[in-house]
């Protein structure tokens, strides 16, 4: 019996692309990278998977990743962080690139990380685990 193979879908892209949308983050850049001239002080949520693996029995992708959110100020990106928080937990049942997001796990709630990169920013970061089968 052959098995056909696996596609992995880029779950850095299936968060920008659902939380790009979302009301609540309106006026805030959502992506992978950050936008040109980028200093810490526009509204930015950044995606990026950190790790994870592939749990082979389960059948599971369980990609780890951060948000890195940025405001203006801290009470700012305090806010936005909270917004994208939110929005990562209404991605389960989605359907995206050949996979369903079964389940997001908050492996750390939002907290205060200073950017030393970019002094003038106001970051706060959160990871989350999700689990993606493929269909």
């Amino acid at each position: 019996m052959t098995e056909s193979p696996l596609a992995f879908p880029d779950v850095e892209r299936l968060i920008v692309d659902v939380l790009k949308d979302r009301p609540e983050l309106a006026g805030a850049v959502v992506d992978n990278r950050p936008p040109s001239g980028f200093d810490g002080t526009q509204k930015a949520v950044l995606v990026s998977r950190t790790g994870g693996a592939w749990v082979d029995d389960l059948h599971l992708d369980q990609p780890i990743v951060e948000l890195e959110s940025y405001g203006p100020d801290k009470t700012a990106a305090h806010t936005l962080s909270l917004s994208a928080r939110t929005a990562l937990f209404q991605l389960r049942g989605s359907a995206y690139g050949g996979a369903v997001v079964t389940d997001v796990v908050e492996e750390e709630a939002a907290r205060w990380l200073p950017d030393y990169n970019r002094p003038a920013g106001n970051r706060y970061l959160t990871r989350a685990r999700l689990f993606l089968r493929p269909v």
